[in-house]
């Protein structure tokens, strides 16, 4: 069982887990053994509440697939067991960052002093390039 927050709960027959090799340097032994992880995790097939749903799918994030499957790849660490930790942080913490509600933006208007010396830097700024021309004899 993996924990988003106290009311949503991932089980893990949710999860599809599969090791694969291993790419990068590691000598003769990373040819041998499967030590990295593929986290598979259906989003529409998922018991995810309809709004982790709409805003795990709304991400452009390169690891969500367009039929809606995230894939997780963990190879940091020598060992399978580390690997698959890993993505289950991984997956976590981006379920728990759709969890979150963003911020709703208020409009500003910039203070009538601010625009005031925004303009005095921008006048300020052309006198001093003005001055860079050729000079008039």
């Amino acid at each position: 069982m993996l924990r988003i927050s106290r009311n949503v709960v991932i089980s893990d027959d949710e999860i599809e887990w599969t090791a694969i090799r291993a790419q990068g340097a590691g000598g003769q032994n990373v040819n041998k053994t499967s030590s990295a992880i593929h986290l598979r995790f259906d989003i529409r097939a998922s018991s995810l509440p309809e709004v982790y749903k709409e805003r795990l799918l709304a991400m452009a994030d390169q690891r969500i697939s367009k039929d809606g499957t995230l894939v997780i790849k963990a190879q940091q660490y020598r060992t399978r067991e580390q690997n698959r930790e890993d993505a289950l942080a991984r997956l976590q913490a981006l379920l728990q960052a759709a969890g979150e509600t963003p911020k709703a933006r208020r409009a500003t208007r910039p203070s009538r002093s601010a625009k005031r010396k925004r303009m005095d830097r921008k006048t300020q700024r052309g006198r001093t390039k003005a001055l860079r021309g050729k000079v008039q004899v």
